[in-house]
């Protein structure tokens, strides 16, 4: 069962990403294994899986960051891959400006301030102002949390606060869809909850998220779909009621039941 179920999407919204017979591989090594995948937009898919499942891969082919085999990629209105190819590097460039991503590490420029790692790609990339960019950015910092950080270096934020800045930097780009890969994953347990709350706040917002994770509460609490990976294939997909009390698949079952009685 590769496909996330449609019953959930509003049935006047085309859907922001769709891809279809998604195939990766990293030499003998098959990692996506014909993945249908559609959401709609202002909807929140959490994909969980255990580790080496292809979830992490997924979401970087879904932003160029690795070129698929197979299949095709249609997200925000392009065709980011079609069966093997990629587009040009300029209109690549062009579709990363409205698709955002955060990553595990946080990958802030250490010799700016917040405020410059804030402005930096609106100014070189959209070309905004400096007033513009510096008026956007601040009102994303208060958005986050962290206004008063605006002049600090990243050296001196802790992991949740360096974490924060660095969706504040991907929402100053005007993204239509947001992809986090497993962003908590780096962070002290203490840290966490702050990061999972602007989440939070996004989702509630109506941003188009896809979000790897392992924060199953996160998952339970704010996803519309929850898409369960294992072997580069999606084992089963459906609303967090469902997936969570009554998963249809043995390895759902399995799954869940290792995760949670470790939390």
């Amino acid at each position: 069962m590769n496909a996330v179920p449609q019953d959930r999407f509003p049935t006047d919204a085309a859907p922001i990403i769709r891809i279809r017979a998604l195939k990766k591989s990293f030499g003998a090594h098959t990692v996506l294994n014909g993945i249908d995948f559609d959401v709609a937009p202002s909807q929140v898919v959490v994909v969980i899986g255990p580790s080496g499942s292809g979830k992490s891969t997924f979401l970087r082919c879904c932003n160029g960051l690795e070129q698929a085999e197979g299949g095709t990629i249609d997200i925000c209105g392009h065709r980011l891959v079609d069966h093997g190819v990629m587009l040009k590097e300029r209109a690549l460039n062009a579709l990363r400006t409205e698709v955002g991503m955060v990553f595990q590490s946080f990958n802030l420029f250490p010799h700016l301030s917040v405020i410059e790692n804030v402005t930096l790609g609106p100014r070189k990339l959209r070309g905004a102002s400096k007033e513009q960019a510096q008026s956007c950015a601040i009102q994303l910092l208060e958005k986050v949390g962290l206004a008063h950080k605006a002049h600090a270096m990243p050296a001196s934020l802790s992991g949740g606060q360096k974490q924060r800045v660095a969706i504040a930097r991907a929402l100053a780009m005007r993204p239509r869809v947001m992809l986090f890969d497993e962003p908590t994953s780096a962070l002290d347990p203490e840290l966490v909850g702050e990061v999972l709350q602007v989440m939070k706040m996004l989702a509630s917002d109506g941003m188009t998220m896809v979000v790897v994770t392992h924060e199953m509460g996160f998952a339970r609490e704010v996803a519309d779909v929850v898409v369960v990976m294992d072997g580069g294939a999606i084992v089963e997909a459906g609303p967090p009621q469902t997936i969570f009390s009554a998963p249809t698949q043995p390895r759902t079952r399995a799954f869940l039941q290792a995760v949670l009685s470790r939390a």
